[in-house]
């Protein structure tokens, strides 16, 4: 099963100028390579079979007769194999000489795409040998023996997926045709390319691959002609770039003189699933002009052996890897959390925040923003109140670290104990306090709140919620309990970033104290507190060994809301991205958990209350996740018992 994968290669052989025979040697051997490791289609630069800087070589018939003998020996090389390959060569047209990619499997040439648009500027002169797709003159060629379709309107159907190809200078116009033949139904883009090398042009062609990957929601595989081209004038520095909905996969340039092969996995089924998300990809598409598009079918299957991924995936989707983005990332959530928390306190005129301190980290993260907002407002810290609320499971630890923050962060602390409350509370409800079931446990955090909400009333206050999104996801809360607040900043930011984000604050922060109280936090076992603690008072209820890892949930979370994965795919993907830490029989029972509570729990989260969007996930009722609260989860159930 390949999961919707498609495995791609893109391939800079080495080159001779005028070499045919050379050349085919050089992409007969990458095909080989790639074909080995399990790729599916493979693309060359742009006229690989003869080489792009000719000049007016093309003009004689002996290398145009030598380039159609070398598709004759690749199509023999070939006839055995499933891969698809996508090779660049001048063909012989009614009107003149096209620049095109052929497209061959098994024998056969699946169809020939002409260049639309022929670079005829500075170094450029393609006019002078070319002529471009729409004034080629003719829909079909005699060429190898076999008669082609020839146009640049054309799909290839595999069984994996749906792709287009352009050719170098078509995705430097205003309207590529990648654009046409995405909304046609193309999921993969195919560029072949010779683009010479300049200060700055790498960067400059990566952004347009990187952008124009994103608008189609499409995987762009980009490939330039490299070293053994001529340098007469130019100079060619190979180029790969294979993007998926605007996200790198591949970013590379060809080192010293040697030849590139790059292999990489698209997800068609994501790619799939963002356009069915995007109203405005459907509506462009309703606009194009009426364009004949040639469907093209590929030979039986591709690989129908279980694929092995090649890309990486990254266990922690919700944390950029790159030191740079995490950065600026952790700014922009913050500065959402602080701005969405400003509105609030501004809309509402209220003269405090009201915050439940816990010592844990979900609090910690809404008191920093608390603290940032007032800040940004101009309003003293003092405003904002810290309650802390010890009860039957609170820790030295936790309860130390609840008073120290509050204490250097310099805001006003109330300490109100919940035990009292709570023995009266079961005392009135004829509740055993020695059976610590969940009556024992919810009646403490429905106490809080409480306190919380009439704190605030008493203040003219607002309640700031603390609960995350990987709560929330898992319905990890006390319904009318910690489940409720006036404003939950943390709604949309899972327990993963919260960690993240809490230990950014603490590296950003001179007091060395205040920091150090905040690494603590970072590194205190994740626990709602009530039971009460161990014969040495340390935390005896810890979260994650009752409802599992949260970096296993957030994983899991992602990829069904991003991408509506099925439960299959999502442990198959965990368990490449966890390999190291989860064995698969752990990694499946915690995907079960998940789904079962994911469902349960909706009702939770339709009456959640409103907080700031910060990324591509989120739960509100109101503006992401509209499901009902007694939707069935036995499908889903079947298919992880099934694994």
């Amino acid at each position: 099963m390949n999961y919707n994968f498609v495995k791609v290669a893109a391939a800079v052989p080495a080159v001779k100028v005028g070499n045919c025979k050379f050349n085919t040697e050089q992409i007969e051997s990458q095909i080989i390579q790639a074909n080995n490791q399990g790729v599916e289609i493979i693309v060359f630069p742009e006229l690989s079979i003869t080489a792009y800087t000719c000049g007016d070589l093309f003009f004689q018939q002996m290398l145009m007769d030598e380039a159609e003998m070398s598709l004759i020996g690749l199509l023999n090389f070939t006839r055995s194999m499933n891969i698809i390959s996508i090779v660049g060569m001048p063909v012989h047209m009614r009107n003149g000489i096209a620049n095109c990619a052929a497209v061959i499997q098994k024998g056969k040439i699946l169809g020939l795409v002409p260049k639309i648009l022929l670079p005829n500027y500075a170094e450029f002169n393609e006019k002078r040998w070319f002529v471009g797709a729409n004034a080629i003159g003719e829909s079909s060629v005699l060429i190898c023996g076999q008669q082609v379709q020839v146009s640049a309107n054309q799909l290839f159907h595999t069984p994996s997926c749906t792709f287009g190809i352009e050719i170098c200078e078509d995705l430097w116009a205003p309207i590529p045709p990648s654009s046409t033949l995405a909304l046609q139904g193309a999921d993969i883009i195919f560029n072949l390319s010779a683009s010479s090398s300049s200060t700055g042009k790498y960067d400059y062609i990566r952004q347009m691959v990187a952008n124009q990957s994103a608008r189609l929601f499409a995987g762009y595989v980009y490939v330039s002609s490299g070293f053994g081209e001529s340098s007469t004038d130019l100079v060619f520095n190979g180029k790969v770039f294979i993007y998926e909905n605007g996200k790198s996969l591949v970013t590379k340039q060809q080192e010293g003189i040697d030849e590139m092969l790059e292999v990489t996995d698209i997800d068609v089924e994501y790619l799939r699933a963002e356009r069915f998300r995007n109203t405005t990809f459907h509506s462009c598409a309703a606009l194009l002009p009426k364009t004949e598009i040639h469907h093209v079918e590929t030979a039986g299957l591709i690989n129908n052996e279980e694929m092995e991924l090649t890309r990486t995936v990254a266990p922690y989707p919700f944390i950029p890897q790159n030191d740079e983005q995490r950065e600026k990332r952790c700014n922009e959530i913050f500065d959402i959390q602080c701005k969405g928390l400003a509105k609030r306190v501004v809309h509402t005129n209220c003269e405090t925040l009201v915050v439940g301190i816990s010592g844990g980290l979900d609090s910690t993260l809404a008191l920093l923003v608390c603290v940032r907002t007032f800040d940004l407002l101009g309003k003293s810290r003092r405003g904002i109140v810290g309650i802390t609320m010890p009860g039957f499971g609170t820790t030295d630890r936790t309860y130390t670290n609840a008073i120290r923050l509050m204490q250097q962060l310099g805001i006003t602390i109330r300490e109100i104990s919940i035990k009292e409350a709570c023995l009266q509370h079961f005392s009135d409800i004829g509740h055993n306090p020695d059976i610590h079931d969940t009556t024992y446990e919810n009646s403490q955090a429905r106490e809080r709140t409480q306190i919380l909400m009439d704190a605030a009333n008493q203040m003219n206050g607002l309640v700031v919620g603390t609960g995350d999104l990987s709560e929330l996801a898992l319905g990890w809360a006390t319904y009318n309990g910690d489940h409720m607040s006036m404003y939950g900043v943390n709604a949309s930011i899972p327990k993963t970033l919260v960690k993240y984000l809490v230990e950014w604050v603490a590296m950003s922060i001179d007091d060395k104290a205040t920091r150090d109280t905040l690494l603590d936090i970072v590194n205190t076992p994740i626990s709602p507190e009530l039971i009460p603690a161990d014969e040495n008072g340390n935390i005896k209820q810890k979260t994650e060994d009752l409802v599992g890892p949260y970096e296993l949930h957030d994983f899991f979370l992602y990829h069904m809301l991003r991408s509506g994965y099925h439960p299959r795919k999502i442990y198959a993907l965990a368990c490449k991205a966890f390999k190291d830490k989860y064995d698969e029989e752990t990694i499946k029972k915690w995907l079960t958990t998940f789904y079962r509570r994911f469902f349960t729990q909706q009702f939770k989260r339709s009456c959640m209350p409103d907080g700031p969007k910060v990324g591509s996930i989120a739960l509100s009722p109101r503006g992401d996740w509209r499901m009902p609260s007694d939707a069935c989860a036995d499908a889903w159930l079947e298919e992880c018992k099934s694994l």
